[in-house]
């Protein structure tokens, strides 16, 4: 199967690609998301400074129905987003193309990366031309037997936000709970993606001393 790599323009009709292009340096991430044909909602993180005023002006769209803020902090908003224009999660949809969460939205434009069978993304893109959103090609290439990443993507990202939240800090600066309210996740999930995380790592780890020492030659006096 192919390995894609599409940078989408969001439509400038949308309220999410305004607010990303109004507000640069705020990351906007999107957690989860789900749509059908006349409604979409979202867990997003706003992370960044004027996060307040981003939100303040996310609300004032006709097209956000309801906004619910989970999380508050300085320069980070946890929030949930129901909107009536899910223009892009319904492309992606139709095309039968998964969404691999989180992605994240940077000045009107997120990166897709994917691997489908050949049908579903020329449908992706029929999709795509059909409803006038632009998108670029960055990288289409056929798999081959290649290595397989240490991590999944949804690992290493709550991992560095484990590592960023102090988690692994002694003493902790935040319990498995806190991080799992502020992941948006169930303390049980967020346990299990860490322990598989960390098992990842430590067996990576342990292989490469193995074989660090393997390689080095004792020779007698």
């Amino acid at each position: 199967m192919p390995y894609a790599k599409l940078s989408i323009t969001v439509p400038e009709d949308v309220w999410l690609s305004e607010l990303s292009q109004e507000f640069p340096a705020v990351r906007f991430r999107v957690l989860a998301a789900t749509a059908n044909d006349e409604t979409g909602v979202a867990r997003l993180e706003l992370s960044g400074p004027n996060v307040g005023a981003v939100c303040e002006q996310m609300e004032s769209y006709d097209a956000v129905t309801n906004m619910i803020v989970s999380a508050r902090e300085s320069e980070r908003r946890r929030l949930q987003v129901e909107t009536t224009v899910p223009v892009l999660m319904n492309a992606v949809q139709t095309a039968g193309v998964p969404l691999d969460l989180p992605v994240e939205i940077e000045d009107g434009v997120f990166e897709l990366e994917t691997t489908v069978p050949q049908e579903k993304l020329s449908r992706l893109g029929e999709t795509l031309d059909s409803l006038g959103i632009s998108y670029t090609v960055e990288r289409i290439q056929q798999e081959t037997e290649s290595e397989e990443p240490l991590l999944t993507d949804r690992q290493e990202w709550l991992l560095r936000e484990a590592i960023e939240r102090g988690y692994y800090d002694t003493p902790r600066r935040i319990t498995l709970v806190e991080l799992a309210e502020q992941a948006g996740i169930a303390k049980s999930t967020c346990s299990e993606i860490l322990h598989r995380a960390e098992g990842q790592v430590l067996k990576e780890f342990l292989e490469d001393e193995r074989q660090g020492r393997s390689e080095v030659s004792i020779t007698a006096d």
